[in-house]
């Protein structure tokens, strides 16, 4: 069965329509790269799975539980909003840290404020997870005395923290130097091959292609094309992947 299914999913603001009918389902342990230009509403679509922003139409499910319906016009509580949001983790372009806690402080802040643990089990838990992306000589560190990458290896331990069916992220390097990106996708890589589950908005094509168990190219509103990355970066069918492709080899 599969961990994450999106039926029909449709979102406008306004009269502007930016998902036009998203349908895909992922796999336990697989990672999903989306790829696009800018304005394809990838970006939406991660903040609908993450009840961010709202559907107007379309269903998501999450092991065999719908999490969203658009059909369903009820208001929900701020109780069951955390728990819809509960089954994913994400990771934004902009780190998005407090810059008045330390390392640890920002890893542990939701699991102790949810009271997912008692303090000294999250403080554990927080610690190894800091470990995990090579950060624990900057525990004590604020934010503002972190390199880029290191601050979004301490989002990326954030996120884990709360431990997320289906980890999300938003073109995690885009606001990276190139020679700060590979240390996070070294970090994404190692969390693949430990069968995390995940969906990767990302304009790194050759991580896409390496990584990814399937990869999605939206445009415009719709998935113009998907399936494996050899089928998607070896044998694109649409001339709008085949430019798309083209633009980023130059």
């Amino acid at each position: 069965m599969a961990v994450l299914e999106v039926k029909n999913l449709r979102k406008s603001f306004g009269k502007t329509e930016v998902l036009k009918g998203i349908d895909f389902s992922l796999e336990k342990s697989q990672v999903l790269s989306i790829i696009g230009s800018s304005g394809s509403g990838k970006t939406t679509l991660l903040r609908c799975l993450n009840s961010l922003e709202f559907a107007d139409e379309g269903t998501i499910t999450v092991n065999g539980e719908t999490i969203f319906d658009g059909s369903t016009k009820v208001r929900r509580s701020d109780e069951e909003l955390r728990k819809r949001r509960l089954h994913f983790g994400l990771v934004f372009q902009s780190f998005n840290l407090f810059p008045q806690y330390t390392v640890l402080e920002n890893v542990m802040l939701a699991p102790d404020l949810l009271k997912k643990d008692t303090h000294e089990n999250n403080k554990e838990k927080a610690l190894e997870l800091i470990e995990k992306v090579g950060l624990i000589e900057k525990k004590d560190s604020y934010p503002c005395q972190l390199s880029g990458g290191q601050q979004q290896r301490v989002a990326i331990a954030r996120a884990l923290a709360l431990d997320p069916e289906i980890l999300c992220f938003d073109e995690p390097t885009s606001a990276l130097d190139p020679e700060l990106t590979g240390e996070v996708l070294k970090v994404i890589r190692s969390l693949a091959d430990g069968h995390m589950t995940m969906v990767v908005v990302t304009h790194e094509m050759g991580f896409a292609k390496d990584v990814s168990d399937m990869v999605i190219f939206m445009d415009e509103g719709v998935i113009a094309e998907q399936g494996k990355p050899s089928e998607v970066f070896g044998n694109p069918k649409t001339e709008r992947l085949k430019a798309f492709l083209a633009s980023y080899s130059k």
